[in-house]
C-alpha cells in the first residue's frame, strides 16, 4: 500500500532538489557568464540614443551581441556549431562535468517528487541513494567550475576581454549571473546532500509509524 508522507523537512528537501536542478540547468544554457569589455556602437552613437556602449555576453557556448541599424536588438544563439567549436578545451571538459551534475540533478528532481509515496528501492533508502548521487553531482559541478576560468585565455575570450586576457584573469571581462548562479547551485547541492538524511529521519520517525499502523495512507507532521 502506498502511504503518502509529508513532513517540513522531506518537502524541504524536494523542493530545494527541483529548484537546484533547473538552477543548474538554466545557468548551463544561459549566455551569461562572461561580461565582454564596453565596446561602442557608431550608429547608436550617431543617433544620439545612449552612449552608444554595450557590453556583449560570452557562455560556455552561446553568446549575446547587439545587431541592428540603430544598435536596438540583441541577437543571442550559440557561436559554436559542434562541441569541437567551443572556445577552448578546458571549456568543453567544464561542459562536461556541468551537463553530467546537472543531469544527475535532473534524476533526483524526479526522484525527489516520488519520495511523497515511495520511500525505499530494493530496501535501501531513496533519500540516502538521492543523497548519494547529489553529493556525486556536487563534486562534478565543482570540478567544472574550476576548470571554466582556465579556459579565460583562449582566443574567444580574448576578443570579448582584451588582449591580457590570461587563464583564470579575464581581463576587461567581468563574470555575469550564470556564474555565480552556477556556483550557488552547486553550494545548494551540497546542502541537498545533507538535508536528504534529515528527510530519512523524518519520514521513518515513530510518530510516521505510529500513524501507519492506525491505517492512515495520507500522512503530514510539521
Amino acid at each position: 500500500m502506498c502511504h503518502v508522507i509529508v513532513t517540513c523537512r522531506s518537502m524541504l528537501w524536494t523542493l530545494l532538489s527541483i529548484v537546484v536542478a533547473f538552477a543548474e540547468l538554466i545557468a548551463f544554457m544561459s549566455p551569461d557568464w562572461l561580461l565582454g569589455s564596453p565596446r561602442s556602437d557608431p550608429s547608436v552613437s550617431r543617433a544620439g540614443v545612449d552612449s552608444g556602449e554595450y557590453r556583449p555576453s560570452l557562455g560556455l557556448y552561446s553568446r549575446c551581441l547587439r545587431i541592428g541599424t540603430w544598435g536596438r536588438g540583441v541577437s543571442c544563439g550559440p557561436y559554436a556549431s559542434t562541441f569541437g567549436e567551443v572556445a577552448s578545451g578546458f571549456w568543453q571538459a567544464a561542459m562536461l562535468f556541468l551537463a553530467a551534475g546537472t543531469l544527475l540533478l535532473g534524476v533526483v528532481a524526479c526522484m525527489s517528487i516520488f519520495t511523497l509515496c515511495f520511500q525505499s528501492i530494493l530496501k535501501k533508502s531513496i533519500f540516502n541513494i538521492c543523497g548519494l548521487l547529489q553529493a556525486i553531482a556536487g563534486l562534478l559541478l565543482m570540478v567544472g567550475l574550476m576548470l571554466y576560468p582556465a579556459g579565460w585565455g583562449s582566443e574567444k575570450v580574448i576578443s570579448y576581454c582584451g588582449s591580457e586576457a590570461l587563464p583564470f584573469r579575464p581581463a576587461l571581462c567581468s563574470l555575469g549571473w550564470a556564474f555565480y548562479a552556477a556556483i550557488g547551485g552547486t553550494l545548494a547541492t551540497f546542502l541537498c546532500a545533507v538535508l536528504s538524511a534529515q528527510a530519512e529521519i523524518a519520514t521513518s520517525s515513530d510518530k510516521v509509524q505510529e500513524e501507519i499502523e492506525e491505517g492512515k495512507s495520507l500522512i503530514c507532521l510539521l
